[in-house]
């Protein structure tokens, strides 16, 4: 039986990281995956969702491309070829997964295709097609993911109601959906599908659209859906649901909807049952493994990472939590960060924020000022035909710190990334203003809404006094 100094379990974007860092930094590593290396996040989430909503967006250029000047032969009727675009995401998934099966080679880590649990801290058993494998470790770092939700109120049939996992391989689109949720999952499922051609009710129990961010971009992105022709009830429970071979009926407010097809999107369950964490002394609350800033579980050698530990469900934010852990577990001593955390939904507009949003500003400093740049007032945008969108920053009213940035526009998810290191380095939005930013772009949008948190923005009328 082999003995590793690192055994990581779970191969997604924060498993198979740690065991790559781990590998840089000498140690002998293991991989247990039960699935597909990439985990949910390449297979089934975040690369294969971005691969189609590229398709809608080349999709929405097409059917626009008359206000660019440019006249293509039938382009007025251009429409969504399901097949070719699933199959076009099977191939980007493929590539990228092949991708890290060579890094993980290259840096010398043991791959084991099986499921994990604990015996003790020091070995694991391993569930394989073969039986079973006996596995020992000095450390170990678990990293198993979460999966979506099933509430049991709703009959999945994996058909007519399905969760975002099983939509992705579906055969061929619906000529309509239901979509329950209107978190990030919903919103970007709704936005691709609506470019798609399909006819779109979203249902969100809570109050509006992305609850947890700023409430002006969910303003914005609940206009912009409400344009494209999408239905958004918000406010209101799904209940009575059912499907029948035709398609599935719910009832909201006492009223009942029909659509051919009903998409689940209500969250992610952690998978932390059937490891044994008990056992080995490893505390947990409501399925999330508790761990410390070093990402040490109360077990000692044993470590925790991604959605499985409550902190954010994040594909960055599970690697650099890998990083950490791996340092860590091989020697190290390097703390977690969550004050800069770029968020990013892939909606038609995007949206992106990080730090702190309006009212979470305010209840942290009291005086905030905030300044607003729209794209609809950026040359770069015009040009490109984006005008929709504004940029945000908010900042102390009295040391003028920027605490949070918000976008809703083209290319927000590139963008944020200036505004998470300006939050890092403790900017100011004085000093970001005066950062001087390449013309014509869309980056400027962010230095003419620095300069309008102390109404000095050039390019956008004065506040009204």
């Amino acid at each position: 039986m082999d003995t590793y100094d690192v055994t990581v379990i779970g191969a997604g974007p924060g498993g198979y990281v740690a065991a790559i860092r781990a590998a840089q930094r000498g140690a002998k590593v293991a991989l247990i995956e039960r699935e597909s290396l990439g985990g949910t996040c390449l297979n089934w989430g975040c690369i294969p969702t971005k691969a189609m909503i590229a398709s809608a967006e080349v999709l929405r250029h097409i059917r626009h491309a008359a206000s660019f000047g440019i006249t293509l032969d039938g382009a007025e009727t251009a429409v969504a070829d399901w097949p070719a675009i699933v199959a076009r995401k099977n191939g980007i998934v493929k590539k990228l997964r092949q991708g890290v099966a060579s890094l993980l080679k290259a840096n010398g880590v043991t791959v084991i295709e099986g499921t994990a649990s604990f015996k003790t801290r020091n070995e694991l058993r391993v569930a394989t097609a073969g039986g079973e494998t006996p596995v020992k470790t000095k450390k170990t770092i678990i990293a198993s993911g979460s999966e979506s939700a099933r509430p049991s109120f709703i009959p999945f049939d994996d058909r007519k109601i399905v969760e975002s996992k099983a939509f992705l391989d579906i055969d061929t689109l619906p000529a309509s959906i239901i979509i329950i949720g209107g978190g990030v999952i919903g919103c970007e499922f709704a936005s691709m599908l609506n470019a798609f051609g399909v006819e779109v009710t979203v249902v969100e129990m809570l109050e509006r659209l992305l609850p947890i961010e700023d409430k002006e971009v969910s303003a914005a992105i609940t206009r912009s859906f409400e344009k494209a022709g999408i239905a958004v009830k918000t406010g209101v429970k799904a209940e009575n649901i059912s499907a029948t071979p035709s398609g599935v009926t719910c009832e909201i407010a006492g009223t009942a909807i029909q659509a051919e097809m009903m998409l689940v999107a209500v969250g992610r369950a952690l998978n932390t049952s059937g490891l044994g964490l008990e056992q080995i002394g490893v505390k947990t609350e409501k399925g999330v493994v508790i761990v410390d800033e070093r990402m040490q579980t109360t077990a000692g050698g044993v470590f925790a990472i991604g959605d499985i530990t409550g902190k954010a469900q994040l594909a960055h934010v599970a690697s650099s939590q890998a990083m950490a852990a791996a340092d860590n577990a091989t020697g190290g001593d390097v703390k977690m960060n969550y004050a800069v955390v770029p968020n990013c939904i892939f909606t038609l507009p995007e949206i992106a924020s990080v730090g702190l949003n309006e009212d979470k500003a305010r209840e942290k400093a009291g005086a905030i000022s905030v300044g607003r740049f729209p794209y609809a007032a950026l040359g770069k945008a015009l040009a490109i035909g984006e005008p929709e969108g504004f940029y945000k920053i908010v900042a102390d009213a009295e040391t003028d710190e920027i605490l949070g940035v918000q976008i809703v526009g083209a290319h927000a998810t590139d963008l944020i990334a200036e505004a998470a290191m300006a939050i890092e380095l403790e900017s100011t939005a004085t000093s970001f203003g005066q950062t001087i930013h390449a013309h014509p772009t869309l980056a400027e949008g962010l230095m003419e809404a620095a300069h309008a948190v102390h109404g000095e923005c050039i390019h956008a009328a004065p506040r009204k006094k």
